[in-house]
């Protein structure tokens, strides 16, 4: 293959991209080189991990002005609807729609003889209009339906007002999000990624900059605030990248005609917009589930678990950065009939996603009061309150697997672009499965009860996803998957153990954390070299060259 090259295209925010060659396409056609794969997915890993810093820096913004009481638990009860426009319209929903669309509009493209329709174009001037619209009306719906969306997602809580106040400002966020998603949809669909990984960081600084500055006037109201004025930050971060895409000239080939009609945009199917919607809704209703079962508790409850759920699920956001980037590739081989590169892209994210979340579960295991004491004890947030948090982390910490593989495994089920309702009917049972243990668990065990219910069920989920893959979605070899996955699993236990030993000879936080979590890492890695795991082994030969080359 030959070296990755600059873009020429002034001010285009790719990273890279491959010359065209016989059997081989740039990223924009239908083979991207796994050097541009690498970069890419770097380049998203860090800039996500920026974006989640900012998030850590957020929430504790949040904890240090107004701890662990009402104020939070009311902003949290608001803080569900960017959590539920997120899935639906950035992270899940309607990137599995819109990927596979765009990847087939620009295939298309590439077949179109000079001055017939652009693909591309005709899909955007028929769905976009449409879709804002529909944004549009969700943000006014949701404004309107502010006290019985409280009602119904936090009955326990004692004053619901400041709830309702809160959510009617982040409603603003179906609209901002929806045009988020749908920008970093067809930019990822044209290999360009930059734009889409900065939108959290975006984000999150208007949040930031927003619960500072109005803090003092409106209390916890500033921080709902935040999320209207980061919102459309994301949407300004992206327009002019997608705009730069769309305005750069079609090139089209010369090898055969094609009909007007057979040039425009493939049609939505509206069988796949209803199951990609109502499995990014069952895997959204996780959260409801446990809010709806913690607002029956002492206030505090339902901040203890978000500020928990946070941290923990840092390592599974990094784990699927690459997932993210290579769902655009396995969109693409699916739709020229190459299903053997598409399982071979797909086994190698699975295994490499499980190496960095395991990785990460392992940390989080190991040194939980140390990360929550270091991250939120102070100002209003206590020693009482780290404790509750870290316990609740550790459980969470039992799915970051299942979240993983979940996030991993419904990218291939709707990569092909067409409705299948497997992953709908197993995120549904394992939704119900969360509802019935945190109603038994919360009892017994409060907030620790409805972590474990939300592990447990998403587990579960992730169990009936892979075992169906070589049936019903891209044909894996699940015996090579799960041996693979095994290996991990005991290297990861390995870890955790290391981890908390360490951790305990220590007394002061940062020492304790550190400590820890060096210990975890090398075990860990050194037992995925020991067991000849196969996503460690490029690592490994790109760390032997090296050493080479410095002798």
């Amino acid at each position: 293959m030959k070296p990755v090259e600059p873009m020429t295209p002034a001010g285009d925010d790719t990273l890279a991209k491959v010359p065209a060659q016989p059997g081989r396409d740039a990223p924009d056609g239908h083979r991207a080189s796994n050097s541009f794969l690498a970069r890419a997915a770097l380049l998203t890993a860090v800039l996500s991990a920026a974006g989640s810093i900012l998030g850590l820096g957020r929430d504790q913004a949040l904890a240090h002005l107004f701890g662990a009481g009402s104020e939070t638990d009311a902003f949290l009860v608001a803080w569900t609807v960017p959590e539920v426009a997120s899935t639906l319209l950035i992270e899940d929903g309607l990137a599995f729609m819109l990927v596979p669309a765009f990847s087939a509009a620009i295939a298309a493209r590439a077949r179109t003889a000079p001055g017939a329709p652009d693909p591309v174009r005709a899909l955007v001037a028929g769905s976009l209009p449409r879709l804002a619209l529909a944004f549009v009306a969700a943000s006014v719906l949701l404004v309107a339906a502010a006290p019985q969306i409280v009602a119904l997602l936090a009955p326990g809580l004692p004053d619901p007002r400041l709830a309702v106040d809160c959510t009617r400002l982040t409603a603003t966020c179906a609209l901002t999000f929806g045009l988020t998603g749908y920008c970093s949809a067809a930019l990822r669909a044209h290999s360009s990624y930059l734009a889409p990984a900065a939108i959290y960081v975006a984000y999150n600084t208007g949040i930031i900059v927003t619960l500072f500055v109005l803090a003092d006037r409106w209390g916890v109201r500033a921080a709902a605030a935040g999320v209207a004025v980061g919102g459309c930050l994301m949407v300004l971060v992206q327009a002019p990248a997608l705009r730069r895409r769309l305005a750069v000239a079609t090139d089209t080939g010369d090898t055969g005609e094609r009909a007007p009609k057979e040039s425009g945009a493939r049609p939505m199917d509206l069988a796949l917009v209803a199951t990609v919607l109502l499995f990014a809704l069952c895997r959204q209703a996780q959260v409801f589930i446990e809010r709806f079962l913690a607002s029956e508790l002492p206030s505090g409850a339902i901040s203890h678990l978000n500020y928990a759920q946070k941290i923990a699920q840092l390592p599974m956001v990094l784990s699927l950065m690459l997932c993210t980037v290579t769902f655009p590739v396995v969109a693409k081989a699916l739709a020229r009939g190459d299903t053997e590169r598409a399982r071979d892209r797909v086994e190698r994210d699975i295994a490499l996603a499980a190496c960095i979340v395991l990785l990460g579960t392992a940390v989080v295991f190991a040194c939980a009061p140390q990360i929550v004491e270091v991250l939120f004890q102070r100002g209003a947030f206590t020693a009482e309150d780290t404790a509750t948090t870290a316990a609740v982390m550790r459980v969470y910490s039992l799915g970051l697997l299942g979240h993983c593989l979940v996030g991993a495994l419904v990218r291939s089920y709707f990569s092909a672009g067409r409705a299948t309702w497997y992953p709908v009917a197993a995120m549904a049972a394992g939704m119900v499965l969360t509802a019935g243990a945190g109603t038994w668990a919360v009892g017994a065990w409060g907030v620790g009860g409805i972590a474990a219910a939300n592990a447990f069920g998403i587990t579960f989920t992730a169990v009936l996803l892979l075992t169906a893959m070589d049936r019903r979605s891209i044909p894996v070899r699940l015996p090579l998957v799960l041996r693979e996955l095994g290996k991990t699993v005991l290297a990861a236990v390995a870890a955790t153990g290391a981890g908390l030993l360490s951790a305990d000879r220590f007394t002061a936080p940062v020492a304790s954390l550190a400590a820890g979590a060096l210990a975890s890492c090398a075990v860990f890695c050194l037992l995925l070299w020991a067991l000849h795991v196969r996503a460690f082994a490029p690592a490994v030969r790109t760390a032997t060259r090296k050493l080479r080359h410095a002798r």
